[in-house]
């Protein structure tokens, strides 16, 4: 009986298939990117025009991810793929090896921010994204990207592209205002990850971290002991930790200095479309928001 069941489930599905048509598939140019940010940065230049997908989803770590069959499939579709560089996407090589796709690399263009410290010492930091400046290069590229691809809708991409350069111009003005509110002896920035270097940058903060890439080793003895030393010498207020690793580190060092734990941070994942930070600019300004508070308190 099961076997027949299945059966006539089987011939159902096939005969649903065959009754669809050609309207139910979706003809767009397909891009894919690597994770979240990318994909909302690139969905707002794209419009309607393109489909638009990300390898990772919400909440996922960038850095060591490891693509599945679904994700090998998917690349096998995708007229255009996009990455951010800079060293982030340490299995993307291998990605690039199951698709056909042009390849472009968002932060191409951008000044990068060295690490100064650990074994990452000397490499490009590549959270560059995390500047709204250094976004608008990202805009540049994504834009001429997908002129490339899709010619015919050149002015709606130029269009688009303007308004999001504008919006995030605006957010990097929301952000050097409200931080003005911290006076300057706590502008320190103490994370998780060091992500936050072209941030810091462009707002006058200075940056501490436990570890400057996610990587396999994540809050050894060594680390917490210079971020509490760090935060002992600075008196810094409070620290934060980012959304997709774990905060117990930095919870010991807040134990351990007397700082408060800040809060959580968003840097290589936006959350689900009713979290926090469905998109790039909510992201900006979640942690604008978060380190101003903490900072203040």
């Amino acid at each position: 009986m099961r076997a027949v069941a299945i059966s006539a489930v089987l011939a159902a599905s096939a005969g649903l298939s065959a009754c669809s048509t050609p309207t139910d598939r979706d003809d767009r140019p397909l891009v894919l990117t690597t994770f979240t940010v990318l994909a909302d940065m690139t969905r707002v230049i794209a419009g309607d025009h393109v489909r638009v997908e990300s390898i990772t989803k919400p909440g996922a770590e960038v850095h060591g991810y490891e693509p599945t069959p679904g994700d090998l499939r998917t690349a096998a579709d995708a007229d255009l793929v996009f990455d951010n560089g800079l060293g982030l996407e340490r299995w993307f090589e291998r990605f690039l090896t199951d698709t056909h796709a042009e390849h472009v690399v968002l932060s191409e263009g951008i000044d990068p921010i060295r690490i100064g410290e650990d074994a990452y010492a000397g490499r490009d930091n590549p959270h560059a994204w995390m500047s709204p400046l250094s976004a608008q290069i990202y805009v540049d590229n994504i834009e001429a990207a997908l002129t490339g691809l899709v010619p015919e809708h050149a002015d709606d991409f130029a269009a688009a592209a303007d308004s999001y350069r504008l919006q995030l111009r605006s957010v990097h003005d929301e952000m050097v205002d409200a931080l003005r509110a911290v006076p300057e002896d706590r502008r320190a920035l103490v994370s998780c990850e060091g992500a936050f270097s072209y941030l810091a940058r462009d707002t006058g903060l200075t940056e501490a971290y436990l570890w400057p890439v996610n990587a396999d080793r994540q809050g050894t003895p060594q680390q917490i002991a210079r971020t509490v030393d760090f935060v002992r010498d600075n008196d810094v207020p409070a620290v934060f930790c980012e959304s997709t690793v774990s905060d117990k580190a930095q919870r010991q060092v807040a134990a351990d200095t007397g700082a408060a734990f800040g809060g959580i941070l968003y840097v290589d994942s936006l959350s689900e479309p009713d979290g926090p930070v469905p998109t790039y600019l909510d992201l900006l300004r979640h942690d604008a928001r978060t380190i101003t508070t903490g900072l203040t308190r």
